[in-house]
């Protein structure tokens, strides 16, 4: 049962969260929606911000659960935008809020994540070095995180991916040094 009340009270977040800004909800709004109590929603959190950190770390780990090996930069940002994509508004709530730094944080491991695992599985014969593989790691984490960061200020677009899919193509051939079509 306290499983149940937990999913229906981070479910009835996101679907608040959804629609309205942060700063408009509060626990009486959660609770109302899905027909708790207060005393309920404070044994599963001790805040909003804390049900927002456990949202966005349970998201976080799906993710890293259905890839455990990436094979391509594409899948890597399909990877790290797909929560994003599907929640938008609430993406939006959260980065324009006071917690803006508990998705910020979360972003990034995400992105760390996700960059490790294209690399350990592009890398497996130990064909790069140790220094060499950090480089790489955080080089691409920090622009898969820009890119998560310039895609919210520039307001969300749903032609993200098929850009960013569109991007890897020119880096490929900018790094080959091939003449771009």
């Amino acid at each position: 049962m306290a499983n149940f009340t937990k999913n229906a009270i981070k479910k009835s977040f996101m679907k608040l969260l959804n629609v309205h800004p942060l700063h408009k909800i509060s626990v009486r709004d959660i609770v109302e929606d899905c027909g708790i109590n207060r005393n309920s929603f404070y044994y599963h959190f001790q805040s909003i911000p804390n049900l927002i950190e456990e949202i966005i770390k349970e998201e976080a780990n799906n993710i890293i659960e259905k890839y455990p090996t990436i094979n391509s930069m594409n899948e890597c940002f399909n990877a790290v935008f797909q929560f994003a994509l599907e929640n938008k508004n609430a993406v939006y709530h959260i980065y324009n809020s006071a917690n803006r730094d508990i998705y910020e944080w979360h972003m990034m491991k995400l992105c760390e994540y996700v960059v490790t695992a294209y690399i350990d599985t592009v890398f497996t014969d130990n064909s790069i070095s140790d220094s060499d593989r950090k480089i790489l790691i955080r080089f691409i984490k920090c622009e898969c995180f820009g890119a998560c960061i310039d895609w919210i200020l520039d307001g969300m677009k749903d032609t993200a991916i098929e850009e960013l899919h569109r991007l890897t193509e020119l880096c490929r051939s900018f790094f080959d040094g091939k003449k771009l079509i």
